[in-house]
């Protein structure tokens, strides 16, 4: 089983989202929904334009733990939202499949995209939950306020955040960088 790690690199991040952003306003929202609100790509790919359109919060029902959960939209994504769904009726998928906007894309359809554009700008060990492991990793070198993180992933425990993250790996590493003997 391969592991998906974060996006640790933030100039390659901005670099992938100029470029989606330039490309493909729908996979660029995809990015950025999982950026800013590290939902699950499951979660993400049920939203539609009346969860979002005119709205300050998400309030959603999770898919894998059925709890309900409220996420304040960061600014920069609710500007980009507010332009995305300007044109589209309620109904629609913001992450949909077709220009009908009746159904969403599907979860390896989000794989594919989200593995495909980290490869070409050389981001490895990347899916579907690259995106909320990157919130993630952002948000905690930021904070280091991994109570707040294992709030917001439902996560039972504070080393299982840690290591979801990859916090621990990236911990062991600097201890194998950090060893001179002479």
């Amino acid at each position: 089983m391969n592991i998906v790690e974060p996006i640790r690199d933030n100039n390659k991040l901005e670099d992938i989202l100029n470029y989606l952003k330039m490309t493909n306003t729908r996979n660029y929202l995809l990015f950025l929904l999982g950026l800013y609100t590290g939902l699950r790509v499951s979660d993400i790919l049920q939203l539609q334009v009346k969860h979002v359109i005119n709205k300050d919060h998400l309030r959603i029902k999770e898919k894998k733990t059925n709890k309900y959960k409220t996420i304040k939209l960061n600014r920069i994504l609710k500007k980009e939202l507010d332009n995305y769904v300007v044109d589209k009726n309620d109904y629609e998928y913001l992450i949909a499949n077709s220009k009908t906007g009746l159904n969403p894309i599907t979860r390896q359809q989000a794989y594919r995209i989200i593995r495909e554009t980290c490869e070409r700008f050389g981001v490895e060990n990347t899916g579907t939950h690259s995106l909320r492991k990157t919130f993630g990793y952002n948000y905690y070198n930021k904070t280091k306020n991994i109570a707040v993180l294992q709030n917001i992933f439902n996560h039972s425990d504070p080393s299982i955040t840690l290591k979801y993250i990859g916090i621990n790996q990236d911990t062991i590493s600097s201890a194998y960088d950090s060893m001179r003997y002479f």
